[in-house]
Parts: C-alpha cells; structure tokens; sequence
C-alpha cells in the first residue's frame, strides 16, 4: 500500500494543491473540508478524471471529536497514516486592541489547538507503527509575528513550538515533526492583498516574485521522503527574511 497521507484544510489553497499533487504522484489521500465541500468534490472529481481516487471527509478541526471521527475513519479503512499534514487555517487583521475574546478563541481552536488535538490522535497509531512523518503549515509571521495579526502569529509561533518539543519526544520511535512556515502565498488567504501590496511584498522579496502554493508542496513532498530532517522550521518566502 501507498504512504497514507491525511491533509486537513485540504479544499482550497496550500492544502488543495498538496492534496493533488501528492495524489498524482502516488499517495494515498484523505482530503480534510470543512464548510467547502463543493471545492472538496471538485477536486476529488478532478483526479478522478485521471483514474485517481481520494477520500475527502468533512470535519471542524476546531472540533476535537471531529477531529477524532477524522483519524477513526482513516485507521479503520486502511489501518495506518504515514503522514499528517497540518494545514488547517484561518487568519485575520484587526488592531490589538479590537481582538474580542470570541475571535482570539476561534483562532486558537482553529490554527492551534486542531493541531495539536489532530497530532496527538495520530501518534498514538504512529507510536505502533514507529515510524511516521508530521508536517505543520505555520507561517512567517510565527517566526517573525505581524502586525495587526498578533493572535494569528500567537498561533503560528505556538505550532513551531509544538514541532521543535515533539520532535524531540517523538525522534526516537522514527517519527518525524517539521513545519513549515510559508511567506506571502498567492492563495484565497491572501485574497484581500491589493496590487499595490503584491507590488510592495515583490519589492521587498530578493527573488522578486510571489510564492505558489506549489512551492509549499514541492517542500512537502521533500519533507515526506527525507529521512533525517525533524525539528526543523522551514520557511520558503523568496528571501524576505533570512534568519
């Protein structure tokens, strides 16, 4: 059997793209939604137009007993998971000040705390195998926080903090733990992003472009086959910041 490979936020954007890049190139695919479910179909119709199929499995990743529903239903159909992406998202810009409890805690629950809920379900299957690969998407801002983002970047820095710990615990039964940390992506998140702010990020970006989400899959897919690389926060932004 292929590597079995659960995506979660897999309709649109980032997750979209690894989702199918991943399945053409021979894995075996859980596509996590949520609200989009017609994207969801969409996508896995396309790969069956090429003789692939996926599973695509509707779950709120804010949701711990989704969550759980999500990772049953991949251990009972196939028995295994190789790799978990964690790719689910939401941001947001409002002044410091403006952020209401509500929006913090939907932020925390959706970025960071279905991360670390979706991960700890997954290892315990992990742990028997001793082996396994997780992958968390963060964003430049966890590195370098952002402003107007500042719950947003709370969460990002939170994921790289969970990836850095749990590589450590998790070395030693062959599990791997990076995350990635993608500068401005031309994806739906970034939708708001005027051309005059493309034109400043390009400017400011010594390899004076955008990134694809292909970039980040094209990362990903490194992530899964290489075999000594954990713990590691891996930013692919162009060069708009070398630390």
């Amino acid at each position: 059997m292929s590597k079995v490979v659960i995506i979660t936020g897999a309709s649109r954007g980032i997750g979209r793209d690894v989702a199918y890049n991943l399945a053409i190139s021979g894995y075996t695919i859980i596509a996590n939604y949520n609200n989009s479910e017609e994207k969801a179909l969409e996508l896995k119709n396309k790969l069956k137009e090429k003789g692939i199929e996926i599973d695509i499995f509707k779950a709120n990743v804010a949701n711990k007993d989704e969550i759980v529903k999500l990772i049953n239903f991949v251990i009972e159909k196939y028995g295994k998971i190789d790799v978990l992406i964690n790719n689910a998202g939401i941001s947001q810009e409002k002044l410091f000040t403006d952020i209401t409890d509500e929006d913090f805690d939907i932020m925390m629950k959706t970025n960071l705390y279905s991360t670390f809920y979706a991960t700890r379900e997954t290892v315990k299957h992990m742990l028997k195998e001793k082996s396994g690969c997780i992958i968390n998407i963060s964003s430049i801002y966890g590195l370098t926080g952002g402003s107007c983002e500042v719950h947003y970047s709370m969460a990002k820095a939170g994921i790289n903090g969970l990836t850095k710990a749990l590589a450590k615990e998790l070395g030693p039964s062959n599990i791997r733990v990076n995350s990635i940390a993608p500068g401005a992506i031309d994806t739906e998140m970034n939708k708001d992003l005027s051309e005059d702010d493309w034109k400043q990020i390009i400017e400011e970006t010594p390899l004076m472009k955008k990134g694809k989400p292909i970039d980040i899959t094209r990362c990903i897919k490194w992530l899964i086959e290489d075999e000594f690389t954990t713990g590691q926060v891996i930013s692919p932004n162009g060069g708009l910041v070398i630390t």
